[in-house]
Formats: C-alpha cells, structure tokens, sequence
C-alpha cells in the first residue's frame, strides 16, 4: 500500500511539472502576444488576430492553472467547516464535497466534448485557418485534467482529514513561521 501511494506521490509530482511549466509557457506567450500588440498600436497599426487570441490563451492559462491548483489542492475550500464535523460523519461529508465537485466536471468534461462536435467545421474570424475545435478543446481536457488531479490529491487530503489537520491551516503556519525566522534573524 505504502508503494502505490508512493507512486501516486511521484505520478503527482510529475504532473505538477508538466502543468507548471504549460501554464509558465502559456503566459509568457500572452505576455509576448500583449507587448507585441501594443508595440503595434503604438506605432499605428493594430492586429486583427490580437484580441481573439489573447482571450483563448487566457482561457488556457485558467483550465490548465485550475488543474494544477486541484493537484496541490488550493483551490479556495472549507477545511475548517469539514474539519468541524465529528468523526466519521466528517469522512462522509468529504466523500459528498468531492463527490460533487468531481461530478461537476464530469459534466463540464462532457459537455466540452459535445460542444466539439457542434463547433466541427468553424474558424476562428481572425484566423481563419485555427480550428475553433482546437481553442476550445481545453473545456474537455481541461475538465479531465482537474477530475485527475483532483483524483491523484485524493488520498494525501484524506489522510489530512482523518487526522484532523487542514491544508489550508498548514500553509498559512508555515509561511508565519517562515516570515518569522526572517524577522529574527535581521
């Protein structure tokens, strides 16, 4: 048991560098897109492209940025209110709280991929020969990627749980304690 959440730890912390570094590219290729743009305004000219495609890749950065805050789990939650339950009634209202959100992208994922099938054929009007299939299959992927990662996150918040412990909690401790040793040693 202890090698396969191993693994699980390993296969997370993979994903998570893979996600980081998509989401670091995909934002350093907006910011390029941005400058570029006003660099172009500034000198009179403006792009016809720059609008439709900084909007996608904003969509972007947000589907796969949510996915990698699902792996580390800080998206904004309620450890304290789950945390507040007694044992094991608070084990079931964790099984419900994900349960929905996993749920929730279940059918995000599968509306992604109908939504697909709708736009089958369609341009983007700026660039007409960019699939608007392609910008927008981050909906599914990006539904899919979060039900994962959330998935993979799973068993360490459990274990958190159980224990009593919130992650929230945790990192606020631990970024105090770190200001505070900055503090003592000026």
């Amino acid at each position: 048991m202890l090698g396969q959440i191993g693994r699980l730890g390993q296969i997370g912390r993979n994903i998570e560098r893979v996600l980081e570094w998509v989401v670091i590219i995909l934002m350093i290729l907006l910011t390029i897109v941005v400058i570029v743009a006003v660099l172009f305004r500034l000198a009179g000219d403006s792009l016809s492209w720059y609008d439709e495609v900084a909007a996608i890749q904003l969509s972007w950065i947000t589907y796969y940025g949510a996915a990698l805050a699902a792996l580390k789990r800080r998206h904004i939650g309620f450890d304290s209110v789950i945390l507040a339950i007694p044992m094991p009634a608070r084990m079931g209202a964790l099984i419900l709280a994900e349960s929905i959100s996993i749920i929730f992208f279940m059918i995000l994922t599968y509306t992604g991929m109908r939504v697909l099938t709708v736009l089958e054929g369609e341009m983007l009007v700026s660039l007409t020969w960019v699939p608007v299939q392609l910008t927008q299959s981050v909906i599914p992927i990006g539904g899919a990627l979060f039900i994962f990662c959330q998935l993979l996150s799973l068993p360490e918040y459990w274990r958190q749980t159980a224990l009593g412990k919130s992650l929230e909690h945790a990192e606020i401790e631990e970024e105090v304690e770190a200001e505070m040793k900055k503090a003592g040693a000026r």
